[in-house]
């Protein structure tokens, strides 16, 4: 089985769910203001520890099926509290195509934990080999737009999206545009 690998920054590690985060995993995503941001509506929130825990194996299939792919828990070195989680997955319906994405306790946010762990994601991601990474958003997530310009990600703007349908804000960084902007 592979193994999700540990990324480091100077404030955060990124590195596999277990088990014992399913409490502060059944937190985050039983909250409105998380969830209506992740999926297609209906928003339905988290309901029990057994829902949080099927979603940390979810994780490690994923890895283990692609080994390039995986969602980590970005863990606060000073405090050691699991901010949310940063992730590189499949786009749905497309020919794997790959997204980078981010999501954070609402105590968490406002802290460039998001900005810095997406970073150590894209440059894990691009030193894997993959050549494009895309990150795609509903058009009123300002906070997740804000994150990609930081990042240097080229912004396509709002589009017809082709894998969530409706319209989204797109961005798409190439290898070669992240090792010009790292």
């Amino acid at each position: 089985m592979a193994t999700l690998p540990t990324l480091q920054t100077d404030r955060l590690v990124l590195r596999p769910y277990n088990d014992e985060d399913a409490p502060r995993v059944l937190d985050i995503h039983s909250r409105m203001e998380v969830i209506k941001w992740l999926s297609n509506p209906p928003f339905v929130p988290m309901a029990d520890l057994d829902e949080a825990r099927a979603w940390v194996a979810r994780w490690d299939d994923t890895h283990t099926n692609h080994p390039r792919l995986g969602g980590w828990a970005i863990e606060v070195k000073d405090t050691g509290i699991v901010a949310g989680t940063a992730l590189l997955a499949f786009l749905p319906e497309s020919d794997e195509m790959i997204q980078v994405g981010w999501h954070l306790h609402p105590d968490s946010a406002g802290h460039g934990y998001a900005t810095e762990a997406a970073s150590a994601v894209l440059d894990h991601g691009f030193s894997s080999g993959i050549h494009e990474i895309w990150a795609d958003m509903y058009p009123d997530n300002e906070p997740s737009a804000k994150v990609c310009l930081r990042l240097g990600m080229p912004d396509l703007g709002v589009v017809d999206d082709p894998w969530y349908g409706e319209q989204s804000r797109m961005f798409k960084m190439t290898r070669e545009q992240w090792d010009v902007a790292v």
